[in-house]
């Protein structure tokens, strides 16, 4: 029988691989700049989690999630998203606790969502996000949107723009919500089932309906900023200043709601506007979400957070034809010639590796030719020839497969040589 990778999935192959780890590298190298520290949470949690945070009336709750029940007959979800279990980990280890507020956390993992398979779009899709929790400062807001275009941009990204919105506060939202249940109620019946179910849930997502997104109603619907009291306007105000003091150009959209029942206040998704990148053109997405802590039983602390896919940060980077720099090739190969030389080449090996070197030898016994072969397959910038002669003196002739040079130098020697050229 023939195996198959399930359906929504992928296998990163050696050759593209090394894509991904240039992009985790960078996020990671970003977030030390700005004193984000990074959180491992597990891969599955208890259902609870995600009916609570991400909210019972969401897609991911009702049609993608990954559940199942345990030897115990306990309910367990592959996490859809990685801030419910962030916000778990910082209630249950008490990291409110610590003197520096806000904490300040990252991850990079994979999640599971069952969604129809597209281009970028897998079941299981790899993120990288950010959580600030413990500030009410807007500057915070501009910070974590700034750390996610500053990351874009050092790939060489540039088709990029930013959509911004406020959800407002509770007190914005209740207003915001009767606005909306009396505009869409005398025709709910002319949209899909699920927005006639958010009528009463919450009607703000019906805004984010993907099947009904050209509706006459949808254009007209009631915006949320007509609705902010005195405090969230001038918290939005304070955020759009700040993104502006930082030269973060950005576009309001009023229907902008974002997929997850816990944002409130700012909200943001980043898109690709390069040619070619295809019809869902959102990159990353995220938001405040004031009451999430509170709700997971600790204290009533703000946060705000963002995710994007890596995969769909690959896609862009592809649309814009960037090619990223990422090493290829090795230091040196090590030719051999008789068994002696065979023999040797194994602490060679070890010894230019303990060096720091990237070294690779003949494993297949191929001959002199083969062997040469094998080097230019690897890129390799110098070739050690060994054989009999060269073993009566310990050295090797070495050869600089750039410049064609050739030399012989001392085995002993071989290593700290090879860290000068390389």
């Amino acid at each position: 029988m023939a195996y198959q990778i399930p359906r929504g999935t992928q296998d990163i192959l050696p050759g593209e691989v090394e894509k991904w780890q240039f992009i985790e590298k960078k996020a990671r190298d970003i977030c030390r700049t700005y004193q984000y520290k990074e959180i491992r949470t597990p891969i599955f949690e208890h259902t609870e989690l995600f009916l609570r945070s991400v909210g019972e009336s969401t897609d991911i709750v009702q049609k993608e999630m990954y559940t199942f029940e345990d030897r115990k007959g306990r309910s367990i979800t592959l996490r859809p998203e990685g801030t419910a279990s962030t916000v778990r980990s910082f209630v249950e280890k008490k990291m409110f606790a610590a003197p520096e507020q806000p904490t300040k956390l990252y991850y990079i993992g994979p999640m599971f969502r069952y969604e129809r398979p597209q281009a970028g779009r897998y079941r299981q899709f790899v993120q990288f996000g950010i959580e600030a929790i413990g500030s009410n400062d807007p500057a915070i807001d501009a910070e974590v949107i700034s750390l996610a275009m500053e990351l874009y941009k050092s790939t060489g990204l540039k088709n990029l723009k930013l959509v911004i919105n406020s959800l407002g506060d509770p007190e914005s939202r209740k207003a915001h919500k009767e606005a909306l249940v009396s505009h869409f109620e005398p025709r709910i019946g002319e949209f899909c089932a699920d927005c006639q179910n958010r009528l009463k849930t919450n009607p703000l997502r019906i805004l984010d309906c993907k099947k009904d997104r050209d509706h006459e109603l949808m254009a007209a619907a009631p915006s949320i900023l007509e609705y902010l009291n005195e405090e969230s306007n001038s918290y939005f105000s304070k955020v759009k200043s700040y993104l502006t003091d930082l030269n973060i150009p950005f576009t309001v959209d009023k229907n902008l709601v974002r997929g997850l029942d816990y944002y409130n206040h700012t909200a943001f998704e980043i898109m690709s506007d390069a040619e070619g990148f295809g019809a869902i053109t959102t990159l990353a997405g995220g938001g405040r979400y004031n009451g999430l802590v509170e709700s997971m039983g600790g204290p009533a602390l703000p946060g705000i957070g963002f995710a994007l896919s890596i995969e769909r940060f690959l896609a862009a980077i592809e649309a814009e034809g960037i090619e990223l720099p990422i090493a290829e090739g090795i230091n040196c190969f090590i030719v051999t010639m008789g068994d002696q030389a065979k023999d040797r080449s194994v602490s060679l090996l070890r010894d230019l590796r303990k060096a720091g070197l990237t070294a690779e030898k003949d494993y297949e016994n191929k001959k002199m030719k083969g062997q040469f072969k094998s080097a230019d397959r690897l890129k390799a910038r110098f070739v050690a020839v060994i054989g009999d002669d060269e073993l009566e003196k310990n050295a090797c002739a070495l050869k600089d497969m750039e410049t064609g040079e050739q030399k012989d130098v001392s085995l002993n020697e071989l290593a700290d040589y090879l860290k000068e050229k390389v």
